[in-house]
């Protein structure tokens, strides 16, 4: 199992966490920015994986519209760069994490996802790899979710800050989301999009007010 990431610090937890739980599993943290082509390569070449799971992206909305050209670098060129290596050293299965916020996108992070979308799309119809992506909404708890920047906003006394009082999105676990990307992984056949039902989107104000109280 490699753990690929260029974030040091997360690595190092991620890293020391499986280890703990999966003592016979062969883990390996490999440090690498997915925009640096000759790093990927070498990657690829010297562990020739067999299934891909391609998360690397910059997810954050407001940051992105100010660093337009950063979201296009790591997730358009990113996932281009990761896709042909994959392609190149015949890894079998390749699951995109993409976002809703790619549907009909309004924000240069939506954009820049929805771009690798399509590129992944267009890969698959002449690759022997299973080009797939899987759309997620937010996951409950995960890091840079609305929960816990709610829960520090909380625990300071407030204020508990909403975007838009109207805005809502879609929830799932990370259990779910673990499940539906190893799903798409052997159901895929290539350039699918997957999409789990999880039921009606969530007023992002009514779910601070759920924690507050």
């Amino acid at each position: 199992l490699l753990l690929i990431e260029q974030a040091e610090n997360p690595l190092f937890e991620i890293e020391r966490e499986l280890c703990k739980k999966f003592t016979a599993v062969n883990i390996k943290a490999v440090i690498c920015n997915i925009t640096d082509e000759n790093r990927v390569d070498k990657i690829f070449k010297e562990y020739n994986p067999q299934v891909v799971i391609h998360a690397a992206a910059h997810k954050h909305v407001p940051l992105m519209e100010l660093n337009a050209g950063e979201a296009i670098k790591n997730n358009i060129l990113g996932t281009q760069i990761v896709a042909k290596a994959a392609e190149n050293y015949g890894t079998t299965n390749f699951v995109m994490i993409s976002t809703d916020k790619a549907v009909n996108p309004t924000s240069i992070m939506g954009s820049s996802k929805r771009i690798a979308e399509m590129y992944i799309q267009d890969l698959s119809r002449t690759s022997k790899t299973h080009f797939v992506t899987v759309r997620f909404g937010n996951v409950l708890d995960s890091d840079g979710s609305v929960v816990p920047i709610f829960k520090k906003q909380i625990a300071r006394g407030g204020p508990v800050t909403v975007t838009h009082p109207e805005m809502k999105r879609y929830f799932m676990t990370i259990p779910e989301a673990s499940q539906l990307v190893l799903q798409a992984a052997t159901m895929g056949k290539g350039g699918e999009i997957f999409v789990l039902d999880i039921g009606e989107p969530v007023k992002i104000i009514e779910l601070a007010r759920e924690l507050i109280t």
